[in-house]
């Protein structure tokens, strides 16, 4: 889902680019408003190194092109949409220095998809249906998280004007809804043995 450089016009590019800067500098106010701003400083950092790693894996898939695990939901779910958006951040950063992955021009785009658009739409997904069931919500969280950054991303493509919607429906798509069933069944079993192990994340303050 990693958009490159020279697929948006840089117009739009700094307008995603604002809308990052502008999530990350209330992640920035918020952390620094908690009690425990040194501990949602860690808890980020770990959960962002781990999301570097195992985002940067390959994992075969019947459509013939490898699956890359998002990692984002998993994030929200412990710590919080906002906390999300910037693991995305750091991890974009850190896969196009080292890896080549996505663009710099192209960042902003890709933290709107995949931080703030999955980030959210995973936390609310995810607090609704808890109510009911806290497996049924995590799994709910992630591939609603998922399928709500790709709509996001069909839109950004055909903004830019460089595919259109017949052909992303055709791609994109079925691809993700894939990926989000995937991910939405890991994210159970990690995210539950998480709670399980360590009941402590599941009440620390989530931002």
């Amino acid at each position: 889902m990693h958009l490159s450089d020279g697929l948006i016009p840089l117009w739009q590019a700094a307008i995603y680019w604002i809308l990052t800067i502008v999530v990350l500098a209330l992640y920035m106010y918020k952390t620094s408003k908690t009690e425990q701003t040194e501990k949602v400083i860690v808890n980020t950092a770990i959960l962002a190194a781990v999301t570097i790693v195992a985002s940067s894996i390959s994992i075969p898939s019947p459509f013939g092109v490898p699956i890359h695990l998002f990692l984002i939901p998993l994030v929200v779910i412990i710590l919080g949409p906002l906390s999300g958006v910037t693991v995305a951040f750091l991890c974009f950063i850190v896969q196009y220095f080292i890896l080549g992955m996505g663009g710099i021009t192209s960042l902003g785009a890709n933290v709107v998809t995949m931080g703030i658009v999955m980030s959210f739409s995973t936390y609310y997904f995810y607090k609704f249906i808890a109510e009911l069931d806290d497996r049924l919500g995590i799994f709910s969280g992630t591939f609603m998280g998922v399928i709500m950054a790709t709509i996001a991303q069909v839109v950004i493509l055909m903004l830019a004007g460089v595919a259109t919607l017949e052909v992303l429906m055709a791609t994109l798509v079925p691809f993700y809804l894939f990926v989000g069933v995937i991910e939405g069944i890991i994210n159970v079993f990690i995210i539950m043995s998480i709670f399980k192990l360590k009941p402590e994340l599941a009440k620390v303050e989530q931002i």
